[in-house]
């Protein structure tokens, strides 16, 4: 089986998931939407898809030229009920696929934080992160794909987690990072962003710190369980 993860910028990869996706019998492969080739990559012949974050709006498609051709490949994987995972933008993404609205949020919603889990969410491995803060990092929001159960929520955006049936999945915060060095380029390149929060440096990279490993260990056994689901 093979794994294609899009990675929409170089410090935003699997991080923590590497290590299911690979556990689960998974051949890891990535592509950036910057490589040359991306435009002609096929979403349909990987087993798995997975789309990680970025600092870039799905609504910023005169800015960032390959949103529309990434956006149309999402739909036709998943008309053909395909597995695929989004994480942050990529979650947006799927909701864009999906025909939904995608649009900046209320406020910036950075650090660490729990979601809470509703009922529906509580019958699917999302219940994995329940009790534990998980990393946001995020100011866009979209409405729920119709279709699509919602799973979980944060006290600033509703739309935290949701999947339609048992090959899709879609979160909105960061359970796959807790461990990741490159982490040290988000608090770099996001010093706006951190004061828009109301937080700074020196607080995102002591929660990172203490509760980085906690949260990518219940985002591993999240994904864990989903991955043994498609099969």
């Amino acid at each position: 089986m093979r794994a294609l993860i899009v990675r929409h910028t170089d410090y935003e990869g699997a991080a923590g998931f590497r290590q299911p996706i690979e556990a689960a019998g998974y051949a890891f492969s990535r592509i950036d939407v910057l490589d040359p080739a991306f435009g002609e990559a096929d979403f349909m012949a990987p087993d798995l898809l997975v789309l990680m974050g970025g600092p870039m709006g799905v609504y910023e498609r005169d800015r960032h030229s390959w949103i529309n051709g990434e956006v149309a490949r999402i739909a036709a994987r998943l008309e053909a009920r395909l597995p695929t995972i989004g994480i942050c933008l990529g979650s947006q993404l799927i909701a864009a696929a999906l025909g939904a609205a995608v649009y900046p949020g209320p406020v910036q919603e950075i650090g660490f934080g729990p979601v809470t889990i509703g009922p529906e969410g509580m019958a699917s491995p999302v219940r994995h992160l329940a009790g534990t803060p998980v990393l946001h990092w995020h100011g866009d929001t979209f409405d729920l794909p119709e279709g699509c159960e919602l799973l979980a929520s944060s006290a600033l955006y509703q739309h935290q987690a949701y999947r339609r049936g048992k090959r899709l999945l879609a979160l909105q915060c960061h359970p796959e990072m807790g461990e990741d060095p490159r982490f040290t380029r988000w608090i770099d390149d996001g010093a706006a962003d951190l004061a828009a929060a109301g937080t700074d440096a020196a607080t995102v990279r002591a929660d990172y710190a203490a509760l980085g490993p906690p949260a990518v260990a219940a985002g591993r056994a999240m994904l864990t369980e989903w991955l043994a689901g498609l099969r």
